[in-house]
């Protein structure tokens, strides 16, 4: 994807606290009405970049623009052609729904004229028709979430930014937020949300997986799975699950051993034929291997336990 017609675009973009690097040298383009995931782990820097983005941090180095205003030097033209919509509940409690939306819709600086016909659009996006005059207090969270992202596109912005969204939200909730969320892509809202769930890598155009403040890998979910791990997996039943993998990961011909669940993942070389004779020699009792293909998990595990895992892949 080229930078020309790019709505979110960053280029060695780089964010130090002190001797702390929380983004590194992160390459970025986003297109008009796609929906980009940043997943990786709690600290991994998805919460920092999304705060350059949104004008709300100063890069240290490198540059991006959104909307076509750099967030550097633009950081209140930006502001005003985003939403926003942080991981902890932004709204009030003691006010209405529709208290709510009305205020955010101040701050927006709503045209008075277009505000009630807004504030009855998001309440329907919400699910919350005939409870204008509830408390938000009294909402179940997936309504409250729904709720949150009426007010941050009360404004029309072009760009959305999604800071863990759904954390804490029960799994349900998270499917009909994400059912919104390309409700908005297809009216051409260009999204970025950043998630530690991995399963809501299937509902994203495209992942950009993040550790260590680096991006490691970018593409859809079929491209990265797709991913030359550089060997074979299979999957292990097996009740002593950590003595195993530390026997395994010492294996002849195993690349990386990990529990998933209930279950051994093993990456190896060739076949993994040997392995139930090889943890039995240990006094640890498997079933049979079998092949099966890489999830998203075992695509991240790899990648940034590589040492030239910051170049990233598509």
């Amino acid at each position: 994807m080229t930078d020309e017609g790019a709505v979110v675009l960053a280029r060695a973009l780089t964010k130090k606290f002190g001797a702390f690097t929380a983004v590194d040298s992160l390459d970025l383009v986003i297109a008009k009405g796609e929906v980009v995931g940043f997943i990786g782990p709690n600290g991994a820097g998805k919460s920092t970049t999304i705060r350059l983005l949104c004008g709300l941090l100063r890069p240290s180095a490198g540059r991006a623009t959104v909307a076509g205003f750099d967030v550097g030097r633009e950081p209140e033209a930006v502001r005003e052609h985003i939403g926003y919509m942080s991981q902890k509940f932004s709204l009030y409690g003691d006010l209405t729904v529709r208290e709510n939306l009305r205020f955010f819709g101040g701050l927006y600086r709503v045209p008075r004229r277009e505000l009630e016909e807004r504030m009855r659009l998001a309440v329907g996006l919400a699910g919350l028709d005939g409870r204008e005059h509830a408390l938000v207090n009294t909402l179940a969270g997936g309504w409250k979430q729904r709720l949150a992202l009426g007010c941050a596109i009360l404004h029309r912005p072009p760009v959305l930014f999604l800071d863990e969204p759904t954390s804490g939200v029960e799994p349900e909730a998270r499917r009909k937020f994400w059912d919104l969320i390309h409700h908005l892509a297809s009216e051409g809202v260009t999204i970025l949300v950043s998630t530690h769930y991995m399963e809501a890598a299937e509902y994203c155009n495209r992942i950009a997986l993040i550790d260590a403040g680096r991006l490691v890998a970018i593409g859809s979910p079929g491209e990265l799975r797709r991913h030359e791990l550089g060997g074979t997996l299979y999957e292990l039943e097996c009740p002593a699950l950590g003595a195993a993998v530390a026997a395994l990961r010492q294996a002849p011909g195993v690349i990386d051993a990990a529990i998933f669940g209930d279950r051994l993942h093993v990456l190896v070389h060739d076949t993994a034929a040997d392995l139930p004779p090889f943890l039995a020699q240990q006094g640890i009792v498997a079933g049979p291997p079998r092949k099966i293909a890489p999830s998203l998990v075992d695509v991240f595990v790899q990648l940034v336990s590589r040492p030239n895992s910051r170049e990233a892949h598509a």
